[in-house]
């Protein structure tokens, strides 16, 4: 079983106010790439990843006048994809949804959340509260982008859950001043890291439970990420997998651990930006798929399907182009004998 997270650049871009696919030669929101150009890249990605199921960060946007499961599904069947059918969770109000496109065949699926009840956490839709700024009083935290929960069942009847999230920092838009900056900067550090601290304990009630589980997306954070990470003392990437917790709580991500650890001197990346300012690229590790100990056990396969650190991507020319051109973010995968 092939699992996989995508993180796709103004996907819902590449559709129209009715949820048509717009192949045509107009520009896309990527920097000269057109819209059908980068359809056709995100096609020939989605079938080298050969996937059961990948989970869509960034899916396009779901509204009164258009549905994602429909154009995600529209896009599958355009394009004669193996992963053809879709589901989503919780909308939200950013244009960026998460959402699952899967392969019939291989697996049944439906969006499960859980929580809400008396005595339960909240369901990823409501609210949780938290003391962010230790003042003694807690804080409402509500997701901006509530996480995706999947109950999953391979067709030899294997089960499994999938948490698909996407944990993303504010930019200080508005600021008056670098004081301001700083103030809203450290603000939104601190609500995102109560969200995950709100995962985390999700998290935990499934590894209690003992459900085999994938949490999987773009956490939008990490070790040196910025600035504002010894002030707060970890980073979001640590709360969620549980790192300074006991090893049958922890998650794992073997590209987290190299990141980590920095014995090797080496570090994975996911994703890659162009610096205006800079006038060059900056690449950063924010794509993961975290497994339970039970799933660890059974000798995943992780890849990053970068195209000039991965051999293969890099030297098929066609899939290195597209991986190029469909995203700011490269697929992470994971192959489990499931």
């Amino acid at each position: 079983m092939r699992i996989a997270t995508y993180n796709v650049e103004w996907f819902s871009n590449l559709f129209d106010q009715r949820g048509r696919l717009l192949e045509d030669d107009e520009w896309s929101a990527r920097y000269k790439v057109t819209r059908r150009q980068q359809l056709e890249s995100l096609a020939i990605v989605f079938i080298a990843l050969a996937a059961d199921a990948v989970m869509i960060i960034e899916a396009p946007d779901n509204n009164r006048h258009r549905r994602t499961v429909a154009m995600l599904e529209r896009f599958a069947a355009r394009y004669d994809l193996r992963c053809r059918k879709a589901i989503m969770g919780f909308d939200n109000e950013t244009q960026q949804e998460i959402a699952l496109l899967y392969d019939p065949d291989k697996l049944t699926v439906r969006h499960d959340p859980m929580g809400g009840g008396a005595e339960e956490l909240p369901r990823f839709d409501q609210s949780y509260r938290i003391d962010l700024d230790v003042d003694g009083t807690p804080d409402k935290v509500i997701f901006s982008k509530p996480p995706l929960e999947v109950e999953a069942r391979t067709a030899t009847g294997f089960r499994f859950r999938m948490i698909g999230v996407h944990l993303k920092t504010k930019a200080p838009h508005g600021a008056a001043s670098p004081e301001e900056a700083r103030r809203i900067s450290i603000s939104n550090r601190r609500k995102q890291l109560a969200e995950c601290v709100w995962l985390r304990a999700r998290i935990l009630e499934h590894l209690t439970a003992r459900d085999p589980l994938l949490v999987m997306g773009d956490l939008n954070d990490g070790p040196g990420l910025d600035q504002f990470e010894k002030l707060f003392g970890r980073s979001g990437v640590e709360v969620v997998l549980g790192w300074d917790e006991p090893h049958g709580v922890r998650l794992f991500d073997p590209h987290a651990r190299m990141t980590f650890s920095k014995k090797a001197g080496v570090v994975p990346t996911s994703a890659r930006f162009f610096l205006d300012e800079q006038k060059r690229y900056f690449q950063a590790l924010l794509d993961y798929i975290m497994v339970s100990p039970d799933l660890r056990a059974k000798g995943p396969v992780w890849r990053i399907w970068h195209p000039f650190d991965d051999p293969a991507c890099y030297g098929t020319e066609e899939l290195r182009e597209a991986l190029l051109m469909a995203s700011d973010h490269f697929p992470v995968s994971i192959d489990l004998p499931i």
